[in-house]
């Protein structure tokens, strides 16, 4: 969706996520950043974005991202912000500012319920008055699909199953749905035979698992940290070893290793 030879693609994919926040359809886009072959393969790492406008000006960010890199809430909010105000150059009215909708699309859960896509305005808490119509956010939440949930209609979840990577046996009925989605099936067929394509894509995954595994570690590293903290605070107060491991998660031998020696 990212390249000039796909924006067909994007305008389509666009138009179906619009029609769920009630906005009409876009008949034009212009690619901000597009894709280029000369692109590294590491250099959005887990994060790949794609900045648009239409031809009223309003500006589109989708962002693209596999591993939960936490705050996304105040990323979002401060890249919109900064999108947002640069639209003004020295000497202009704030009138001139146009519409900023950011797109977040997760390879992860964040939102606290059961939709996968949820939609973001300005509005005032009692009376849903909207504030200002120039800022919108989307999330959605490829986690929460059902893979076997394949529709009988056309509509947005169509191509977020085929993002998330649905079964190829599943294709031609999402096809059947989004004629356009067959341009994106056939280009991703495309790369998957090149050689070369081949290579790039296997190093990347190869990047992307590594960074997973450190994430992971990263975690658990943390929560034995705090686990090893707690126990200690609780060894000070003078608390049984028992109840200390069971309150810890440590094991007995390790909370003893914990005690200050004597």
């Amino acid at each position: 969706m990212g390249s000039e030879e796909n924006k067909d693609v994007l305008l389509a994919f666009l138009n179906r996520t619009f029609a769920e926040s009630g906005e009409a359809p876009l008949t034009e886009i212009v690619l901000l950043n597009p894709y280029t072959d000369k692109d590294a393969p590491l250099d959005k790492q887990s994060i790949f974005d794609i900045w648009a406008k239409t031809i009223e000006g309003k500006l589109i960010n989708i962002e693209m991202q596999l591993f939960n890199k936490y705050d996304i809430e105040k990323r979002t909010l401060f890249y919109w912000s900064k999108r947002y105000s640069s639209q003004l150059q020295e000497g202009q009215t704030y009138k001139e500012l146009k519409k900023c909708v950011t797109i977040n699309i997760l390879n992860y859960s964040f939102i606290p319920n059961e939709r996968y896509h949820n939609v973001f305005h300005l509005r005032e808490d009692h009376t849903g008055l909207e504030l200002s119509d120039d800022i919108e956010v989307h999330f959605m939440e490829l986690t929460k699909l059902d893979d076997q949930a394949i529709p009988l209609e056309g509509g947005l979840i169509n191509w977020l199953l085929f993002l998330k990577g649905a079964d190829k046996s599943s294709w031609e009925v999402l096809k059947m749905n989004e004629p356009t989605l067959k341009k994106a099936m056939d280009t991703l067929e495309f790369l998957s035979q090149d050689r070369e394509a081949r290579r790039l894509y296997e190093e990347r995954q190869k990047y992307l698992h590594d960074e997973a595994s450190m994430i992971e570690w990263a975690t658990e590293n943390g929560e034995r940290k705090k686990a090893i903290e707690i126990a200690k605070n609780m060894l000070s107060l003078g608390l049984d070893v028992g109840i200390v491991a069971k309150a810890s998660g440590l094991s007995k031998a390790e909370i003893e290793s914990l005690r200050p020696i004597q």
